[in-house]
């Protein structure tokens, strides 16, 4: 029995419509991923022994309206748990998306033969993202897509805080998301050139003074020896060779008394200077070092065999380093990173190390000065470190115990040190956003430097004619007769 229908004028122009509204989401929308027009609609497979699955992207909870080219007696879902599928009426079938994850459905006419085939992808519903991220970044494309149990970004952005924003942004509204990956990608990286002056002055001061008494007195045949060595103990040791020895007496009936003065001062000053400019992509690390390395013992190492033991060395850096990762955040405004450190060797807290062969090995130690600090900052604007100033002073008195009291006598049996230490460090940071410069604006620092001729050199004494003058290298001069060496 066939059950026959005449449409309406109306019903005819509705069903023309709707029909046309199908064929434009198609060629919109090749991919048969659900159209964002009214009509959720996906067009009817061909039907026939050729026929392929197609492909059908859909959203937790969302549904699409699919179209059979024939009517439908059977269907077969692989895992309901992903999506299922309503057949209302003998055309036309309805898949909802469940839970996240991939199968298949497949329709059947009343002969057994396969009419239609889905391969269903059930991914999370990400318009809400996109929506958010098209708010947040609006001159950026990025593309949202489901990966699994997670979140996949890709496209392209201005700069490396921005791919950090959409990270951050997709953690908290990808709905129960297990993981975002993100793989947008910075178009036109920035380059930061960072200037830095470091400079710091060392000024100390150093006063010893002591006198040594030793004496010999004989009363009889009893023999009483005096000795009185003061030390220095500010530094633990003494830092003076001056000395001035006086001897009173001698003879045996007159005691003999020998006083031995040592006296030093010094004043001394230590000037560092650094200016070391770097250039680093944004979001990159850049590092340098001005300075050394200096061997330490770092254990011994014996032959089983003959039994001698080495001194195994290892090398430690001082100087002068500079670490810093700059990100670049909008236009003229730099994120700053920056560490910085200066160090040098120094005798004061140094160990002396005896050998099994009886030599001694010193080991130095490092004064360092370190300062680390994150910052934003406009490009072009400068940051001082300053106030880092250390002042220290040691002054110790040695004597024997009640005579170094005594007013004016005291100082006959005693020492005094005196160590007065002072350093100032200031650090200069102005961080620039670079672009590429032509060569020919470009200055070598041997720019413009000429060697001297033979004639300048050996008759006035020149080592070059020019010198930091670009463009001024002139040519040699000639002069007339012999000069220079002859070897016969």
């Amino acid at each position: 029995m066939k059950w026959t229908t005449n449409p309406t004028p109306l019903q005819a122009l509705v069903t023309r419509s709707l029909s046309f509204a199908a064929i434009a989401a198609f060629t919109l929308n090749p991919a048969l991923t659900p159209v964002f027009a009214g009509d959720y609609r996906v067009p009817a497979a061909r039907s026939g022994a050729g026929m392929h699955a197609q492909s059908l992207s859909l959203g937790i909870g969302k549904s699409v309206v699919v179209d059979l080219p024939s009517d439908v007696k059977d269907v077969l879902v692989a895992d309901p748990k992903i999506a299922n599928a309503v057949v209302r009426s003998a055309q036309r079938a309805y898949i909802i998306g469940a839970a996240v994850g991939q199968t298949n459905i497949i329709f059947f006419d009343a002969n057994g033969q396969q009419i239609a085939a889905y391969d269903i992808a059930v991914t999370r519903d990400l318009n809400g993202l996109r929506t958010a991220l098209k708010q947040l970044l609006p001159n950026a494309a990025i593309k949202v897509d489901g990966l699994g149990d997670g979140v996949m970004l890709s496209g392209w952005v201005s700069s490396p805080i921005e791919a950090q924003q959409a990270g951050d942004l997709a953690a908290r509204l990808a709905d129960g998301a297990q993981k975002v990956v993100n793989n947008i990608a910075v178009r036109g990286r920035d380059q930061v050139m960072l200037k830095v002056t470091v400079a710091e002055v060392a000024r100390t001061v150093i006063k010893q003074l002591g006198i040594d008494l030793s004496a010999n007195m004989n009363y009889g045949t009893a023999v009483v020896n005096f000795n009185n060595a003061n030390p220095f103990t500010a530094y633990g040791r003494t830092l003076t060779g001056n000395s001035l020895v006086g001897s009173f007496g001698g003879s045996s009936a007159v005691p003999a008394v020998t006083a031995t003065l040592r006296a030093m001062e010094s004043v001394g000053v230590v000037r560092t200077l650094a200016e070391p400019n770097l250039t680093a992509i944004s979001g990159e690390s850049a590092t340098f070092i001005s300075g050394g390395e200096f061997p330490i013992p770092a254990g011994y190492s014996c032959d089983p065999t003959t039994h001698v033991c080495t001194t195994q060395i290892k090398f430690k850096k001082f100087g002068i380093s500079l670490n810093f990762t700059p990100v670049v955040l909008t236009e003229g405004r730099i994120s700053l990173r920056v560490m910085t450190e200066v160090s040098e060797l120094s005798n004061e807290n140094a160990i002396t190390l005896t050998q099994a062969v009886g030599n001694s090995l010193t080991v130095p130690s490092i004064r360092t000065r370190r300062a680390e600090t994150t910052l934003e900052i406009p490009s072009g604007g400068s940051m001082a470190m300053a106030g880092l100033i250390q002042e220290q002073t040691k002054q110790a008195v040695n004597g024997l115990p009640g005579l170094t009291q005594l007013p004016v006598l005291g100082s006959l049996f005693r020492s005094r040190d005196y160590v007065n230490g002072q350093t100032e460090l200031m650090v200069l940071v102005t961080p620039y956003v670079v672009r590429a410069v032509a060569q020919k604006d470009l200055s070598r620092p041997d720019d413009g430097f000429v060697d001297a001729s033979d004639p300048q050199a050996d008759l006035l004494g020149s080592i070059n004619r020019i010198y930091g003058a670009p463009g001024r290298a002139g040519p040699a001069r000639h002069y007339r007769g012999s000069y220079g060496f002859i070897t016969d």
